[in-house]
C-alpha cells in the first residue's frame, strides 16, 4: 500500500488544518463552570454523532451457557456464556459474557476489540472463544501478536470481573468485512443521513448501559477497556457515558493536527471512518473529547514505538488530558505512560498494570 499524503490541491491541507483552534475545548471556551463545559460538550459530540441518541429499543438478551472455563493456579474460574441482544434497532448483535465465580455483585468491564485490518474475529480477539474451532486458531494467531499470547477478557474474569465484549460491525459475526470495502460501507452510512463512527459510538454507549443494568454488576463498577480502535472507543464511551465508572485506553490517544501527516493511515480513508466524526473537529481536539470524562479515573498507554501515533501528538494529547485533570484537582486519577521500547501492542506486562490499576480504582 503506499503511503498517504495529505489531499487536496498544494498547500490546502496545512490551511485547513491551521483554522482548526478547537473553540469549545476545556480551558478555551467561554465557558468556566466545568460541569457546564463538560454538558455542553458532550451535547456537541452528540449532535455530531448523527446517529438517533434516543433508542429505546429492548435489549432482548438470549443467553447460551457454555462450558466453565477452567482456573488458574489460584483456582479462580468463570462461567462463559454467549448473549445476543439489540443495541439499536437496526440489528441483534452476538457477544461474549464472562462472570467470576462467587456470589456477585462484581465489578465490571465493557471490553472493546481493535480494528487491525482483521476482521474474521471480533470479540474474539479478547476472550478465547469456546465455540468456534476455525475462529479459535485465528484468535490465538491475533493473541500471540498483540497480547502476549494471553486473552485479555478471560484474565479480567479470573481476577473477579465479569466481562463483555460483543462484535462491532464488520466484524467476526457481523461480518467479515473487507478492508477495501470500508470506505464504501462508511459512504453508505454517510448518503443515508447516518454514520458508521456514530454507529459504533451509539452502540458502546447502550452495551456499558446494558452491562451496568445486570444484577450481577455492581453498577457503580464499571469500566471500558481496550487496545487500539478498542482503545479509542473506551475513551469515547467513558466521555460519552455515565455508565462508565473508569476507563483503560492502549495505544490509541494523539493530538488531531500531529496525526494527520503525510504516511500516517489517517489519510488513507478505510480504517479512519469507524473513528471519524464530520465536523467534530471545527470544535474539539481529540483529548479534548476524552476530557469530558473527567473528573473519573482514566488510564492511557502509549508505544514509544508505535507508527501510527507520532510522539509529538501524544505529547500535545497527554498535556491536554493533564491540565484537565488538574483544573479539578483530580490529577492522581489520571494515569499516562509511555512504554519506550513497546510498539502497538498490549502485551502481558502492560496488561498487569492495568489489572493493577482496574483493581485499585474500581
Amino acid at each position: 500500500m503506499t503511503s498517504a499524503s495529505a489531499p487536496g490541491p498544494p498547500g490546502l491541507h496545512d490551511v485547513l488544518k491551521d483554522d482548526l483552534t478547537f473553540p469549545l475545548a476545556w480551558g478555551t471556551s467561554p465557558v468556566r463552570d466545568f460541569g457546564a463545559w463538560r454538558r455542553a460538550a458532550r451535547r456537541k459530540v452528540e449532535e455530531l454523532l448523527v446517529v438517533d441518541d434516543q433508542d429505546g429499543t429492548p435489549y432482548a438478551p438470549e443467553f447460551t451457557a457454555g462450558p466453565a472455563a477452567p482456573g488458574d493456579p489460584g483456582g479462580n474460574g468463570f462461567t462463559r456464556e454467549l448473549v445476543t441482544l439489540s443495541l439499536t434497532r437496526y440489528g441483534r448483535t452476538r457477544g461474549v459474557l464472562l462472570t467470576p465465580h462467587g456470589p456477585g455483585p462484581f465489578p465490571a468491564v465493557l471490553l472493546l476489540h481493535d480494528h487491525g485490518s482483521r476482521f474474521d474475529i471480533g470479540k474474539e480477539k479478547c476472550v478465547r472463544p469456546w465455540y468456534d474451532d476455525t475462529r479459535l486458531a485465528s484468535a490465538e494467531q491475533w493473541a500471540a501478536r498483540h497480547f502476549g499470547g494471553r486473552f485479555v477478557g478471560d484474565g479480567l474474569a479470573r481476577r473477579g470481573h465479569v466481562v463483555l465484549c460483543l462484535d462491532a460491525l464488520g466484524w467476526g459475526e457481523r461480518g467479515p468485512l473487507d478492508y477495501e470495502r470500508q470506505q464504501e460501507l462508511a459512504s453508505n452510512l454517510f448518503h443515508l443521513g447516518s454514520s458508521l463512527a456514530g454507529l459504533h459510538a451509539r452502540e458502546d454507549q447502550r452495551a456499558a448501559a446494558f452491562l451496568a443494568g445486570l444484577e450481577r454488576v455492581d453498577a457503580r463498577r464499571v469500566a471500558a477497556l481496550g487496545f487500539s480502535m478498542g482503545g479509542y472507543r473506551a475513551w469515547q464511551a467513558a466521555a460519552l457515558s455515565d455508565h462508565v465508572a473508569a476507563a483503560a485506553s492502549v495505544c490509541w490517544m494523539t493530538g488531531l493536527k500531529e496525526m494527520t501527516v503525510p504516511g500516517n493511515n489517517t489519510l488513507r480513508g478505510q480504517s479512519a471512518f469507524h473513528m471519524l466524526h464530520p465536523g467534530l473537529a471545527r470544535h474539539l481536539d481529540i483529548p479534548d473529547v476524552a476530557g469530558i470524562a473527567a473528573p473519573r479515573p482514566m488510564l492511557f498507554f502509549h508505544g514509544g514505538l508505535d507508527p501510527l501515533f507520532p510522539a509529538d501528538g501524544v505529547r500535545t494529547a497527554y498535556g491536554k488530558l493533564s491540565a484537565v485533570w488538574r483544573s479539578q484537582g483530580a490529577g492522581h486519577r489520571l494515569r499516562l505512560k509511555t512504554w519506550p521500547d513497546r510498539g502497538h501492542v498490549f502485551d502481558g506486562e502492560m496488561q498487569d498494570e492495568v489489572y493493577a490499576w482496574l483493581d485499585a480504582v474500581l
